[in-house]
């Protein structure tokens, strides 16, 4: 559920972000308030943000330019850098949107968390881990096989059950999830693992292709699934079913 009363600011690095995917981002965003604060940064003169270009006025982005002061290294970063701090301490932001792949942000996502602001992070699959683990929260917006036009919508790749349990670090954070939220019966309520989860690591179920943390915990094969009369989905690691 939306909550309009919260400002968010989204800040595009148009060097390192997919045009592709600008609505995708926008009705991402939405659901965490209103993206008053619309910029993406680049320079403007060169023809490889020609793509960022042709939407601009249809989805009211600001476009600030930055001229590459050296050779192979363009000013974007910092500039972007400074336009977010300077919106972190005079305009109140709830919600920062960092829009890039470039793992230059992570310390700019780190102190905005740090002053207990929520990072939601957009790139391709090719962002460090560094970057991505320093958002709140992380969505990837590389589709299947192809690009998409702008407004159209991305779709991860479905990954199966075994390329979900060949996954260590998922696994582990998903069993943990589960293990810290469990009762003494061994069943955990979803809602309990999935804010553990959320305040322990940049994560989102879409991003194995799945729309709910409970079609992910299904798809692993890993865990009982129970939806009791209070209509809450209960979960627990069939380990613990075989011992019992």
């Amino acid at each position: 559920m939306s909550t309009p009363d919260r400002f968010v600011a989204l800040f595009i690095d148009a060097d390192n972000a997919p045009a592709s995917h600008i609505e995708v981002i926008l009705n991402e965003l939405a659901g965490f308030g209103t993206v008053s604060i619309r910029r993406a940064y680049g320079n403007w003169k060169t023809d490889r943000l020609g793509s960022w270009e042709r939407i601009l006025h249809e989805y009211a982005i600001q476009p600030i330019h930055q001229l590459d002061l050296t050779k192979g290294k363009n000013a974007t970063d910092m500039a972007l850098t400074i336009d977010a701090m300077d919106a972190l301490y005079t305009r109140k932001a709830d919600v920062f949107a960092l829009a890039s792949s470039d793992s230059d942000f992570t310390p700019l996502a780190t102190r905005l968390q740090a002053d207990g602001k929520m990072v939601i992070g957009f790139g391709e699959r090719k962002t460090p881990l560094p970057f991505v683990n320093a958002c709140s929260k992380f969505l990837y917006l590389d589709t299947e096989e192809t690009a998409v036009e702008p407004g159209a919508a991305a779709s991860v790749r479905k990954l199966s059950s075994k390329q979900l349990k060949g996954d260590a670090r998922l696994v582990n954070l998903l069993r943990n999830a589960v293990l810290a939220a469990e009762g003494d019966d061994g069943w955990a309520p979803l809602s309990h693992v999935g804010s553990h989860i959320g305040n322990q690591a940049s994560f989102d179920a879409r991003n194995y292709g799945h729309k709910k943390l409970v079609d992910l915990y299904k798809a692993t094969e890993l865990f009982d699934l129970e939806l009791r009369d209070d209509r809450i989905t209960y979960l627990r690691d069939k380990r613990k079913t075989k011992a019992a």
